[in-house]
């Protein structure tokens, strides 16, 4: 079982190119080069990653994300400071340019650390807590302008459950129903996945250069709706690929370390499903 998933896929036992490992899991152990192998019926599995460390270290990294939100949130101030004597909304500039700069800074470094991070052979815990500070502003920052936009700070706590309700739907779907991860299935959601992230980022151009108005794909409007629904979906089967990574790693006897590979992978998935969500939440609230 091939990974096209550029988190798991630099890791053979991620991915099933790994040989060596054993089909008993009381014998799967980890050997100094990082690789499965056979271990004696003492060998420890304190050092081997498990569900729990998984859970451990994904618990940190969403900490990390909130917290830095929380703390981009409050630095950049309230946005909207009232109406004026013949009802026209008074924006603080500052505030709002502060947003909009957290959020620039927070995506493009956040995706400089996602990319090191997806390639980078041998998992760095600080990395990854560093991604998850800087997705953590750029997500913040957007929060704060999608709320404003709004007109209802609610919607960020709407999304915020819908994502953890749709985490733990797809969660429970995969394990009570034994959903099985096929190579078709994997290939299919991945160039779906991939197809999807070019056609944002050629819409991103167009708007940028004035070709498309109004956002294009990703405006606010029934078009923009239709498209991060789609994406909802495909988060969701991105989550289902990452359990299986996840479990197919834990069944290899990856050393503990890898654990933050795991959680990082999940994090992003996460994310990118909350800023769908609430894009969903902002279209609905906006053609009420």
């Amino acid at each position: 079982m091939h990974s096209s998933n550029p988190v798991f896929s630099r890791n053979e036992s991620f991915n099933g190119r790994s040989s060596s490992v054993q089909t008993d899991p009381s014998q799967w152990t980890i050997d100094t080069n990082a690789q499965p192998g056979y271990a004696p019926p003492h060998a420890a599995s304190s050092d081997r990653m498990t569900i729990d460390s998984v859970v451990e270290k994904t618990a940190v990294t969403l900490g990390v994300v909130i917290a830095a939100a929380a703390v981009a949130w409050v630095v950049i101030g309230q946005v909207v400071l009232g109406e004026d004597s013949i009802g026209r909304t008074i924006v603080d500039q500052d505030a709002l340019n502060r947003a909009f700069a957290f959020a620039a800074v927070g995506a493009i470094v956040g995706l400089v650390l996602s990319l090191v991070n997806s390639f980078k052979k041998v998992i760095s815990p600080a990395l990854v807590i560093a991604y998850a500070v800087f997705e953590g502003v750029f997500v913040g920052a957007l929060s704060k302008v999608v709320s404003t936009y709004v007109g209802d700070v609610s919607i960020v706590f709407q999304a915020i459950v819908g994502t953890f309700v749709a985490f733990g739907a797809t969660l429970a779907a995969y394990k009570f129903f034994n959903i099985q991860v096929t190579d078709k299935f994997r290939k299919v959601v991945t160039i779906a996945v991939f197809a999807f992230a070019g056609a944002v980022l050629l819409n991103l151009l167009l708007s940028v250069t004035g070709v498309v108005d109004g956002g294009g794909l990703r405006g606010f409007n029934m078009l923009g709706l239709a498209v991060s629904a789609i994406a909802v979906v495909l988060a969701v089967l991105m989550l289902v690929l990452d359990f299986d990574y996840v479990e197919k790693g834990v069944q290899a006897g990856l050393p503990k370390r890898e654990s933050w590979r795991a959680a990082f992978g999940l994090t992003v998935t996460l994310i990118w499903l909350y800023i769908e969500i609430l894009r969903i939440l902002a279209i609905l609230r906006g053609s009420d």
